[in-house]
């Protein structure tokens, strides 16, 4: 196995959350290219960027982990070589980055773990499934690359990704994406399918105003703590079972 390009040094040039969430709403974040869809070989098509800082900013406020969730990390986190960092990759425009990163945030601040956030992409969107750090120099493309996710017998650049490590930066768990429970395929499939009698322009309204109200629902929170749920099962296993890396 090839060493992990996080070290130390590359673990501290990430954002804290409330760096990221600023970040967002920043100049220097909206003058890059969005995701506006998706190319037949699952290259993202660009577009222009709007500024997500708000919700970010009211999704933390109202995230809150239960009792247990929080007793959880406090726990795992006491023990020797226990969870002490998280290296999350994120793109605002991701709801699944939007639903996850906050309750990541707030998972951090109860373990008294240390959290840094990186951008997956430069000024532009990676146009291909794979990434390439020689095409896209100004992106976390190599970080990208060693946190792949593994699935339907390929490999993509998912988001949001989140690496737990301990203290001296073992690597504990990879989360990718969404919680199990979360079928979001057969959802969004659904969401984006034609109705009867549908024009197409009625069909892309119908389909966007479902999935914000979806991700306005109640069922997202209950995604975003399936997710922390995840999280804490698969590091108390590793702690149980020992051995390797969990993902």
């Amino acid at each position: 196995m090839n060493p992990s390009i996080v070290t130390p040094e590359r673990f501290a040039q990430g954002m804290t959350f409330d760096e990221y969430v600023r970040y967002v709403g920043a100049p220097e974040n909206l003058a890059r290219e969005a995701w506006g869809g998706y190319f037949p070989d699952s290259g993202s098509i660009p577009t222009a960027r709007k500024d997500n800082s708000a919700v970010f900013r009211e999704r933390y406020a109202r995230a809150r982990l239960s009792e247990q969730q929080a007793a959880a990390i406090k726990w795992l986190a006491a023990q020797p070589g226990g969870p002490a960092k998280i290296l999350v990759i994120s793109e605002d425009w991701s709801s699944d980055c939007r639903r996850d990163v906050p309750m990541l945030a707030r998972l951090a601040e109860a373990g008294g773990l240390e959290l840094r956030i990186f951008n997956r992409d430069g000024k532009k969107i990676l146009g291909t499934r794979r990434p390439d750090p020689a095409v896209y120099p100004d992106a976390n493309h190599d970080l990208m690359l060693e946190f792949l996710n593994k699935k339907n017998g390929g490999e993509w650049a998912s988001l949001p990704v989140a690496v737990i490590y301990s203290k001296d930066f073992q690597e504990l768990h990879r989360y990718f994406e969404y919680p199990a429970i979360y079928h979001k395929d057969r959802l969004r499939g659904h969401q984006q399918a034609a109705r009867p009698g549908e024009t197409e322009e009625q069909r892309k309204e119908r389909d966007g105003r479902e999935f914000l109200a979806m991700q306005r629902s109640p069922f997202f929170d209950i995604w975003a703590s399936a997710g922390i749920d995840e999280i804490l099962s698969a590091l108390h296993e590793k702690r149980v079972l020992g051995g390797g890396s969990a993902s």
